[in-house]
């Protein structure tokens, strides 16, 4: 019995031993795996910060930077839009989220408030999405963002985003000072309240970035959009029908395509084979439907609909009615005017591309409007002479340049506000004289559209503190 006992006490202390050296064994490759997973993934991350630095070398080659400090690692990034689909601000998106992929110095997040959707405009494969609800901060602090690029208005989030102090927030405005003190006065308000306090603020309206700005203390860097056309390829309208064109969100209150749509029933008697194409969504314009039944015009208008591509409708078509009361950087009049078609503008002189082959009409009666659309439609030379120069007006806009532009702001940001301020200096800047007839008739058109600022001056308009003490209800 002893004699059993102690050979199975030695079974059991040989399967002890072998069970440790196993245990030992086990964990010791284990180690040995992790050492290697993390020396490859060192590996990596050093290769990776090397072909960076190779590739933010060839940049400085390429283009003729001036920053001689060098970039050690890849920037993190982060985009933050509503949404990727329909709309000019989310086209923007893709085209600046495209130009920046291509440099291969980013790490790009893409932050947005809609979850991915079908049609979207198309996206680098590699880029990293995130949904966001009410917790961008959080997110963008999850996923270490150096730089965030900020597309949206809302105030609650502008405010928390001002206070942050390793992350530095580029705001880029897509909308301009009347579009809020047309659409909404409180938003105005607390929305320029929150530019004063931020530090990086990119502007598309050049009168804004230059002469408002610097008299409200907004600190702030001027940038064109992006073209979605290349003008090279693009071959311009025939101008030889009487087809007139009018685009946009028809449901929107500041498009005004009731101007448009009732300048129609004086063209019509001019020019009755003269028809009217709107390209929008069809949801919410009821009241426009109506108003073409109305005039009897239903023969002279027609709805198509959204559509992605309208150009189509672009290559005979001979004017463009835009008759919005705030605009920031349209694309429609970019696009209209890359085909060579004439357009009308309502009082919208202060964008960047609002001069060159269009009609910039003060009377904002149908009647005025449908006048000079007559004058267009029946002398061939006229339109003609518009066309080209309204095509001949975008070529100034330069796809390379302007991407250059947005890498030497995020790396001038990155490397630290001395060099934010250089590059700001570095844009030759206009007087207020330059500005002086834009001001005056903005305030003229101020005074007919909101009675409140009756009394208004140009100085007035020129101190926020005073600007703020309106209370109006749009």
């Amino acid at each position: 019995m002893g004699v059993i006992l102690e050979k199975n006490c030695k079974i059991i202390y040989i399967n002890y031993n072998i069970r440790i050296k196993k245990n030992f064994i086990i964990k010791f490759l284990l180690f040995v795996i992790i050492l290697l997973l993390l020396l490859f993934y060192k590996i990596n991350i050093k290769q990776e910060n090397l072909r960076t630095q190779e590739n933010y070398i060839r940049i400085q080659k390429d283009e003729n930077f001036t920053f001689n400090l060098p970039i050690k690692k890849k920037i993190n990034l982060g985009i933050y839009a509503f949404c990727i689909k329909n709309g000019g601000r989310a086209r923007l998106t893709s085209l600046l989220i495209y130009y920046l992929y291509d440099i291969k110095i980013f790490n790009i997040y893409l932050f947005t408030r809609r979850i991915k959707e079908e049609n979207e405009y198309i996206l680098p494969e590699k880029i990293k999405r995130v949904i966001v609800n009410d917790d961008l901060i959080n997110k963008i602090k999850k996923n270490k963002i150096d730089i965030l690029i900020y597309q949206l208005s809302l105030h609650e989030e502008i405010k928390k985003l001002n206070k942050l102090n390793k992350i530095k927030v580029i705001f880029y405005q897509h909308l301009g000072i009347f579009d809020w003190i047309y659409g909404n006065y409180s938003i105005f308000k607390s929305l320029y309240k929150d530019y004063i306090k931020s530090k990086y603020v990119v502007n598309i309206i050049p009168y804004e970035n230059d002469y408002i700005f610097k008299k409200w203390g907004i600190r702030s860097i001027l940038m064109n959009n992006f073209m979605t056309y290349d003008f090279e390829r693009i071959i311009p309208s025939y101008l030889s029908t009487n087809r007139i064109l009018m685009l946009g969100r028809g449901d929107a209150k500041k498009k005004r395509f009731k101007i448009g749509i009732q300048a129609m029933e004086y063209i019509n008697k001019i020019i009755p084979q003269s028809k009217l194409l709107i390209i929008s969504d069809l949801k919410r314009i009821n009241h426009l439907q109506i108003l073409i039944n109305n005039l009897n015009l239903e023969k002279n208008i027609q709805f198509l609909g959204y559509l992605a591509s309208p150009e189509i409708y672009f290559k005979n078509s001979s004017l463009n009615l835009f008759p919005s009361i705030s605009e920031a950087f349209p694309l429609v009049l970019c696009e209209t005017k890359i085909y060579g078609i004439p357009n009308l503008l309502l009082g919208l002189d202060y964008t960047a591309i609002s001069k060159g082959g269009t009609i910039i009409i003060q009377d904002e009666t149908p009647e005025s409007f449908a006048k000079e659309a007559i004058k267009i439609l029946q002398y061939p030379e006229y339109r003609y002479n518009l066309g080209k120069k309204a095509r001949i007006s975008m070529k100034q806009f330069n796809n390379n340049l302007l991407k250059i532009k947005w890498i030497k702001l995020i790396l001038s940001i990155y490397y630290g506000d001395n060099y934010f301020e250089k590059l700001r200096k570095f844009d030759k800047e206009l007087t207020p004289l330059d500005f002086l007839d834009i001001i005056e008739n903005q305030i003229k058109l101020l005074k007919k559209r909101l009675p409140v600022f009756e009394n208004i001056t140009i100085r007035n308009f020129e101190n926020f503190s005073f600007m703020e003490k309106y209370n109006i209800i749009n």
